[in-house]
């Protein structure tokens, strides 16, 4: 735990010269969303290390606040207030996002996208199509299952394997295509695939006739992936194997883009 002096104010700062108390609201939140939106204080206590008396004083401003809501049965879930602020932060990464979108359509000609994981799903939050005549288009916004789809497949690779079932068993794994990959076991050893390669592609799984390949965003403050997308015949594997590293070299310049640690 960080050390804190005290102000004239008489306001706890941290040693990074913070004001200590928002420091610790917001990691509250953190590990509340961690934690599926609904914990127990006692769970807090355990998780923070921060005694039962200041998460409760800190509870009681953020429910005030609407950014928490006490639970009938006595826990805390995130609060309806926090979802104008992940709305607006939402389109903000996409805005960051394009430069980074407009890079790989000039490094590789094809349609490319950014998505997060928002809950059991995926949302697409950026795209710049390619130049070419037959392109893919994803409407920004769109929100797909992640079992169908090459960002799908490189978000749940960084999760463990029972999670990834318990996920799955929420969703289902409805048929897109006919190569739509529809039992945890097929899935689980994609995912595998996904980890040894480093990269996770969508073979017409999503839609006939359409290949992505697709790349997690490493160290993203939020589950994020980038993609390119275009028909079969063009992302074939020789191309596979040029785009990938424009996949992964992009990726992390917009890792540091959104963790403010680029130049």
């Amino acid at each position: 735990m960080s050390t804190s002096s005290t102000g004239p104010a008489g306001s706890a700062k941290s040693a990074g010269g913070g004001v200590q108390s928002l420091e610790r609201a917001f990691d509250l939140l953190e590990r509340m969303a961690d934690a599926g939106g609904e914990v127990g204080l006692s769970e807090l206590s355990a998780s923070s290390g921060l005694p039962l008396p200041t998460i409760h004083r800190l509870m009681r401003t953020l429910v005030a606040s609407g950014y928490v809501r006490q639970q009938p049965n006595r826990r805390y879930a995130l609060g309806p207030r926090l979802i104008r602020l992940g709305e607006s932060a939402s389109r903000l990464v996409g805005a960051w996002a394009r430069p980074c979108l407009a890079r790989l359509v000039e490094e590789t000609g094809e349609t490319a996208n950014m998505a997060l994981l928002d809950g059991d799903e995926v949302v697409y939050v950026a795209q710049v199509p390619s130049k070419h005549s037959m392109r893919m288009f994803t409407e920004v916004g769109r929100r797909v299952l992640p079992h169908s789809t090459g960002v799908g497949k490189a978000l749940l690779a960084h999760l463990p394997d029972d999670e990834v079932r318990t996920l799955l068993s929420r969703t289902g794994m409805p048929a897109a295509t006919e190569r739509t990959i529809t039992t945890p076991e097929g899935f689980l050893a994609a995912l595998e695939e996904v980890r040894r390669r480093g990269y996770a592609v969508d073979d017409n799984e999503q839609e006939l006739g359409v290949r992505c390949l697709a790349v997690s965003v490493p160290g993203s403050p939020t589950a994020a992936a980038l993609s390119v997308s275009g028909p079969a015949g063009r992302l074939t594997e020789v191309a596979t194997q040029r785009m990938v590293p424009v996949l992964r070299q992009v990726a992390a310049d917009l890792s540091r883009t959104l963790t403010g640690t680029g130049t």
